[in-house]
Order: structure tokens, then C-alpha cells, then sequence
């Protein structure tokens, strides 16, 4: 994934996508743990308690840690425009509705919906987890199956280049006219993957913890450009930003385009569930209609070759 500002993990297309970006707010990572109730205004089933589903075999109650409600984990604060307000409960941001709408297909309401603070590093790290699923705009990849769980992709990511005007990567047309560009992504992520094997830049690539680190190293000209998905990228260069620019994005691979999905538990029951309410959710169109209600197009982003 990105870990944006995670971001992103994990510049807006219209006025609506402006508004709300200027009202969020940049986030990093944190290992603690917390929990929060979820009341969003306009998700989940309506139903008045936690009920069957028909997407997964048997009880869906008897798979997860709590018998009547689903606990989904995700980074604090949480990033823009995934979340908004740092809040994940109000079911605002894309990550947010898609987390609420998926624990209405497994037949949870959204009073049995259940929040805590995971970190994008301990979410993807083996082991037992807080939670049953988390959201944190991580990108699926094949290292990370060892270790965890992905349900199957929920966002078709694209990483994309920001900068801030002035810059030596500022004005870059091609990939070529990066060679010499400092760039800067958080930890562990794909952003720092797409530096070192699509650009392979000459100078090291520097390396931070989160991306608001990262962030505050691209503002006080430590490095010269940051790597994050293209949403993230493009709420950096209209809200967190001064003088900010998306200089492009990176083209994926045809085909196979490198996506987030959910994580959950090595060998967790409940995979297949939420692989399957993820699956509806694109058939019926309802990603596509979250993904323009609350991310940005890639308008003004060129593919860099």
C-alpha cells in the first residue's frame, strides 16, 4: 500500500471533491489501540440488530471476535480522503462507506460495527489482530499474502508523483526526467517500491516512517518529490500542500493493476465473506458510485512513460 497522509496509502476533479478535501485533515500512522462506536448517517442495513447473510456459509456471528458485531481496524488518524474528520464511524470517505456497506452485505447494521486503531505496519505484520478486518489503503501483494489475509481488491490503485512547485521534479514530463530527483515514501510501502523499480532514481531514496513525515520533508525541501496513491497525491497538492503540483502518475501493470483490499487474519473463516460482499459491491455498481462520490478523477495527472 500506501501509507498516506498514510494514504494516501492512501487536488480535487470537481468543486464538491475540493470542499471536502479542505475540510480533512493529514494522518499518520500510531500503534495504539482504541475503539469507537459507528453511527454514520446513511449506511449499513438498517436492521435492528446483526443478522445472517446469505454471501457467507453458515453464521456469519459465529466468525467473528464478538458474537453480534463486526470490529474493523484502520489507522489513527485516519487519512483524507478515506476518512474525514479522523473519524471512521460517520461512515464519511471513501474507505469509510466501503467498510460500511461491506458490513451491510455480511448483515451488520451499522450499530454492531465496531472501530479500533490498527497501524498500517501492524496490520500487514503476522500474528493474531484486534480486529476482524481492517482498511488502511493497503495494497495486496504476494509478500504480504505470507503473512495475512486480503479480501479480494476493492480500489484499482495508481501511484503518482507530488511536488511542490519550484521543485527540480516539479515540471518532469517522463520518468527520464527523474533520474535525479530526491524522492521521499514512507516505510515498507508500494510508493517506495514504484521509486526504486520504476523510477530507480540516482540518489537514494529517503525513507520515513509516515507520510505526513514525508510530507514535512517534501515542504522544507529535504527531498524533492513523494511517491503516494493517486487520490492521496491529489489531496496533498490542494490541502496540505503550499504551491503544491501532482506531477503524474506511474502507469500499472496491463492487466493487473495493483489494488487495496481488506486484511484480515491468516487463514481467517470470514476471508471468503467479505471477498464476497466486496465482489457484490462491484457487480451492482456501488464502489464505482462510492469512488466518484468521494475520490478524485485523475484529470490532470499524465501517465508518465
Amino acid at each position: 500500500m500506501t501509507a498516506i497522509v498514510r494514504s494516501a496509502r492512501r487536488g480535487l476533479a470537481t468543486a464538491a471533491c475540493v470542499a471536502a478535501a479542505l475540510s480533512l485533515v493529514a494522518c499518520a500512522p500510531s500503534d495504539s489501540e482504541s475503539t469507537s462506536s459507528s453511527t454514520p448517517s446513511a449506511s449499513g442495513s438498517g436492521a435492528a440488530t446483526a443478522g445472517p447473510s446469505s454471501l457467507c456459509p453458515g453464521n456469519v456471528l459465529s466468525l467473528t471476535q464478538n458474537a453480534d458485531e463486526l470490529t474493523i481496524g484502520t489507522d489513527k488518524p485516519a487519512y483524507s480522503p478515506w476518512f474525514v474528520d479522523d473519524n471512521p464511524s460517520n461512515g464519511k470517505g471513501f474507505e469509510s462507506a466501503v467498510a460500511y456497506a461491506v458490513a451491510a452485505k455480511l448483515g451488520f447494521d451499522t450499530s454492531h460495527v465496531r472501530w479500533v486503531v490498527a497501524s498500517f505496519n501492524s496490520a500487514i505484520a503476522p500474528g493474531p489482530k484486534s480486529y476482524d478486518v481492517d482498511i488502511n489503503q493497503i495494497s495486496i501483494t504476494n509478500e504480504r499474502r505470507k503473512a495475512v489475509d486480503f479480501s479480494t481488491g476493492y480500489y484499482d490503485v495508481a501511484q503518482a508523483i507530488v511536488s511542490v512547485k519550484g521543485s527540480p521534479a516539479a515540471s518532469a514530463k517522463s520518468i527520464n526526467d527523474l533520474k535525479k530527483v530526491k524522492f521521499g515514501a514512507a516505510v515498507g510501502t508500494t510508493s517506495y517500491r514504484a521509486i526504486t523499480d520504476t523510477i530507480k532514481p540516482g540518489p537514494q531514496p529517503a525513507v520515513y516512517d509516515d507520510n505526513d513525515k514525508a510530507k514535512l520533508a517534501l515542504s522544507n525541501g529535504q527531498i524533492d518529490a513523494l511517491v503516494v496513491d493517486l487520490p492521496t497525491a491529489l489531496y496533498l497538492a490542494a490541502a496540505e500542500l503550499k504551491d503544491g503540483v501532482v506531477v503524474g502518475q506511474l502507469a500499472g501493470t496491463p492487466g493487473a493493476p495493483e489494488q487495496f483490499g481488506f486484511v484480515l487474519a491468516k487463514g481467517s473463516k470470514l476471508t471468503p465473506c467479505v471477498s464476497a460482499a466486496v465482489d457484490a459491491l462491484r457487480a451492482d455498481g456501488t464502489l464505482k458510485k462510492l469512488e466518484q462520490q468521494w475520490l478524485t478523477t485523475s484529470a490532470g495527472a499524465p501517465v508518465l512513460q
